[in-house]
Order: structure tokens, then sequence, then C-alpha cells
């Protein structure tokens, strides 16, 4: 039987005071877990921030995009290649994407929800009608839907998925042929201990008016927290290569880029405010060929409200993960830490041992990543 693969992603990571994700109150997101508060931040959010993370290195074509102004988008298209008049363009772009059967929203010319989509795939299907486009907007509405029903716009949807779409997988609730499984699974972050909300008061002074005007010329709040998060996401492999078509250097490729995002990325809520960036102190990468498997009981007991969680928290994941390797009886095909604990300093001296028992030596994170790519290889190469 042919071996599935999943590569677990474990981040510890410390964030100061920030709003990185918030509720529909304004507030920074919480959850109740080991029966105190903590931080939260949604899967989605971070799903999004390692999405633009890499298409921002990627050429314009291989991005993806999620809106509801595919139609809009598609009409750009026609436009710049065909030198066709907005009016007639847009009269080609909604007989094409007819096909779809994409319900209309409120707003003209939207679609009903966000569609996620590659740019590639949106330039090939322009490029279906780039060579008939004086003859097409010639014809009435009527006939122009009937020229275009036999051109190939699902298929060029459901083929050539970018990195984005390849990992995070589209679901179309009423078009379920449009349907990408997703290869990645991402775990809201949680905060490995005990978290309060604090607020900050703020004010802003009229720059032109202070003399007149004493008092602020705005007041206003902002919720946020400070913590210490437990990040994890999984990849299946399979289902990854599988939306790329097979290609498994492809599937490569996106893994890398995944890993690179995920564990660089942040949410971007009140950044200006607070300028929240930060590194991870810890990056696990474990590859299973059963499950994924998701660490956060490591801190169902919440980390102590003291100096050294951080490095508290990333002990309790390598003695979580060590645990339950010998009770369960797993054997990773590869595992390995990307950390900041040195066990020449006392604070973190059985940090950095706990990490090296569980996961091996120290390795740098882009030493982390060439080598998953190389065992990976290995395996596949062995498998086929």
């Amino acid at each position: 039987m042919t071996e599935r693969f999943y590569i677990d992603v474990h981040v510890v990571q410390t964030v100061p005071p920030a709003n990185l994700n918030r509720d529909d109150q304004g507030n920074p997101k919480e959850a109740i877990y080991g029966g105190v508060r903590r931080s939260r931040v949604s899967s989605q959010a971070w799903k999004r921030a390692s999405r633009r993370h890499f298409d921002e290195q990627a050429p314009e074509a291989d991005r993806a995009t999620r809106t509801k102004r595919i139609a809009s988008e598609l009409l750009t298209r026609i436009t710049r290649d065909t030198g066709l008049d907005r009016e007639n363009a847009a009269r080609i772009a909604t007989a094409l994407l007819a096909q779809l059967g994409i319900s209309q929203g409120k707003k003209a010319g939207d679609t009903a929800y966000l569609l996620f989509y590659g740019n590639a795939q949106l330039d090939a299907v322009a490029s279906l009608v780039t060579d008939r486009a004086a003859e097409l907007a010639a014809l009435e509405d009527g006939a122009l839907t009937e020229a275009v029903k036999e051109l190939p716009v699902v298929e060029k949807f459901q083929s050539g998925h970018p990195v984005g779409v390849a990992l995070f997988g589209r679901m179309v609730a009423d078009i379920p042929k449009l349907n990408v499984d997703a290869a990645v699974q991402v775990a809201h972050a949680l905060s490995t201990h005990e978290t309060q909300l604090e607020f900050d008061y703020f004010t802003a002074v009229d720059d032109q008016n202070e003399k007149e005007e004493t008092g602020a010329g705005m007041i206003g709040t902002i919720g946020f927290n400070s913590a210490t998060l437990y990040r994890y996401a999984t990849v299946g492999f399979t289902q990854l290569a599988d939306n790329l078509g097979g290609d498994t250097e492809a599937a490569l490729d996106a893994l890398d880029q995944f890993l690179d995002s995920f564990a660089l990325s942040a949410p971007t809520g009140y950044e200006n405010s607070f300028a929240h960036r930060t590194r991870p102190s810890l990056v696990v990468v474990v590859v299973r060929t059963d499950q994924p498997v998701n660490l956060v009981s490591a801190f169902e007991e919440p980390v102590p409200a003291e100096a050294g969680i951080q490095a508290t928290s990333a002990r309790r994941l390598a003695e979580e993960h060590l645990t339950a390797t010998q009770v369960w009886g797993d054997t990773p095909l590869y595992q390995a830490a990307s950390h900041t604990f040195s066990s020449r300093e006392p604070r973190t001296k059985d940090t950095a041992e706990a990490l090296t028992q569980a996961f091996g030596d120290l390795v740098n994170f882009a030493d982390l990543r060439t080598t998953l790519r190389a065992r990976l290889t290995t395996a596949l190469r062995e498998q086929a």
C-alpha cells in the first residue's frame, strides 16, 4: 500500500502587546482551554497571512486571488488582450462565467460569495476568446451565450492550481465540480498560558488647533493582550501532489513555500499601532505516515505566569512529543527542530536538552527545510 505523508509543523512564538485578530467587539479573539482564558488567533487569519507571504515572493501569474469581483477581473483581462471596449468585454466575460453557474451577489457584477482562483487560471479563460473577440462582440446576448457555451471554462479552473489553491483548497457550495480538497489544516493558535484582556486608552491632538483647543481631538480604546502562542499546521503531501496534477516536484516546492511562510508570516491586525512582528523561538517539523498529531495537550495545564514562559512552553512541547511517540510506538520518517534556546545558558539549558532528546540536534531553519525535502524525495523514490 502506498504510504501517505503528513508533515506536522509546530511553532512556539511570543508576541508582544497586540491585537492580531479581532472579534466582533474589536478585541483580540480568545478561547477557554484547560479551564482558563487564552489568547487565540483564528486559523483563517494565519492561513491568509501565510498565503499573502508566499504570494509576495511569486510572479503575478502564480498568485491566487479570492474575490467576489471575478467578472470585473476577467473583463479587465479581455480588454487588455483584445482591445475591446469595456461594454463588449463585460458581455463576453458574463457569458463565459455563466458556465460556472455562480449565484449573483447583491451588488451588480459581484458573485454571492468569494471565489478562490489562480491568476493564471483566469488568464487562461480570457485567452479562450482572444482570437474571436470581435466576432463574439458582434453577436446578440443570446447568440453570444450559445457561442461560448462549448468553451472549456470549467476545465480551466479545475487544473493548473496555484500554490494557494493547492494548499488551502476551494469550497464552492453550489458548484461541486469547482471544489478542491485542502491539503493543509491549520489549528487556531492558542496561548500556552492564561491571558488577560487589556485596553490601550489613546488620545490624538489636533496639530492645527492645539493652542485654541487644549483637549484631545479624538479619544478611543484598543483591546490588546500579549502571549506566547502554540501554532500548529499539518500538510497532507499526497493530497497536495494530487492538487498539483501529480507533480511531486511542484508539491515539494509548495511544501517548502508553505513551511517558510507559515513560520515567518503574521496577521496584520493593528500592525501600525503595535509593531508586533516577531519570529518563532521554536519551529518543529515531524513527518508521519499514520496521521497528523496536534500537540496542544502539552498546554492543557497552563504554563505558570512567570519569567521563562517561552522556554517552558518549548520544553513542554518536547516532552509531550517524546511521551506520545513512546506510548504509541511512533516512528516518524523525519523530525527536526530549529530554535533559539542554548544549552550554555542556565535558564534555557533544560529546554535545549529536552528539545535535543525529542527532535535531535539543533538545525538552523534553512537546513531544516533542505533536509525535509531530501528525506521526502528519498521516501517518494523508494515508494515508486
